[in-house]
């Protein structure tokens, strides 16, 4: 029998400041980099393999991501505690995508969050970008821009995963 709904929409597992710092013990100086990436500045796994040092914009303090997922260039901040020195020596990448996905898979078992959030991914990295951003008060709006989010719907699904801000605001406001 229809219920007359599509199929359930589940919540996006996200990797929270404490569990991303835990995670970085376990992974050599180069993965933690491409993981700084996704976790930091909301990139794709292919957005960060894809990262070379003339993306970076050091006057502006930013990163231009070039035909991300679209086709879309977008700009997200440079990461605090990045230098243009790390840049030039990590950069490009020497491992792909399914390298450093495996990578991170190992680091979630070895640091116990796959055990935690069985579900958990390198996509991860960029929901924990998102819900941090919102923890840190930062627009939807700005989160959807860098994101790349076409549609402000798609980056309100955050919102669920944060709901003590839209409590607080409400107790804040009302």
């Amino acid at each position: 029998m229809w219920n007359g709904s599509r199929n359930p929409k589940k919540l996006p597992v996200e990797v929270t400041e404490k569990e991303f710092t835990n995670l970085l013990d376990y992974a050599r100086q180069d993965h933690k980099f491409g993981m700084a990436l996704a976790w930091c500045s909301g990139m794709r796994i292919s957005e960060v393999i894809n990262t070379t040092p003339k993306d970076f914009d050091w006057e502006n303090n930013s990163i231009r991501i070039n035909q991300g997922k679209g086709k879309k260039d977008r700009i997200v901040p440079i990461p605090k505690g990045f230098t243009k020195t790390n840049v030039e020596k990590l950069l490009p990448f020497k491992f792909n995508n399914r390298s450093l996905q495996k990578v991170f898979q190992r680091c979630c078992e070895q640091s116990g969050l796959k055990e935690l959030k069985p579900s958990v991914h390198f996509h991860s990295l960029r929901h924990g970008f998102a819900t941090h951003c919102l923890r840190k008060g930062i627009n939807l709006r700005s989160i959807q821009q860098m994101l790349g989010h076409t549609e402000l719907g798609t980056t309100s699904i955050y919102l669920q995963l944060v709901p003590e801000e839209s409590l607080n605001e409400y107790m804040e406001k009302f």
